[in-house]
């Protein structure tokens, strides 16, 4: 079993972005980001209603982190403190050195390959610092640009799953990717 060491939460840098702890401050970042409808479509978690909703997320990554479940950076933009996505291990499965990957990206961003260098910056962290075995990703199969994120870092399709997910009342299929460590 791996022993994991969350927090505090590491600065991670990579030629364009800062990965960083999300704070109280982000708080209309993480808004904009968890109400905005095109975003949220395929995220099966409640949309925020307003700051409260925002602030409680931020408070559950912190949360998560000190627990050693899972962590969750705010991406920005080198010289600039402002949140345009987060990225993190959503889940960690220690008895496995296994973790779940999720990520979201303000939609003025996309296109830009902001999320694959972010994504690149915490699978290397992932597997050099966690010593994680493997990493996974689950998607809905109609999120062909998460698919295209996940193909290009060299994630595998393991499974397609029918009705896997419940959320709102309906049952929705999901797609599941893996990676293995480069240092296996």
């Amino acid at each position: 079993m791996l022993t994991l060491q969350l927090s505090p939460i590491p600065e991670i840098g990579t030629d364009r972005l800062l990965l960083r702890q999300i704070r109280p401050s982000d708080v209309d970042e993480v808004l904009y980001l968890r109400s905005h409808p095109q975003l949220m479509h395929f995220i099966p978690r409640p949309k925020a209603a307003g700051k409260e909703d925002a602030l409680e997320l931020i408070n559950r990554f912190t949360d998560m982190a000190e627990r050693n479940e899972g962590i969750n950076w705010g991406i920005t933009l080198k010289g600039e403190d402002k949140v345009i996505g987060v990225i993190g291990y959503v889940r960690m499965q220690a008895a496995h050195h296994r973790a779940e990957v999720g990520y979201m990206l303000h939609d003025a961003y996309h296109g830009k390959g902001i999320l694959r260098e972010a994504l690149a910056a915490v699978l290397q962290h992932g597997f050099d610092t966690y010593r994680l075995h493997s990493v996974e990703a689950i998607i809905d199969p109609a999120n062909s640009a998460s698919e295209k994120v996940l193909t290009h870092a060299g994630f595998v399709k393991e499974g397609f799953f029918r009705e896997a997910s419940y959320w709102n009342g309906k049952f929705s299929d999901i797609f599941v990717f893996s990676l293995l460590s480069p240092h296996r």
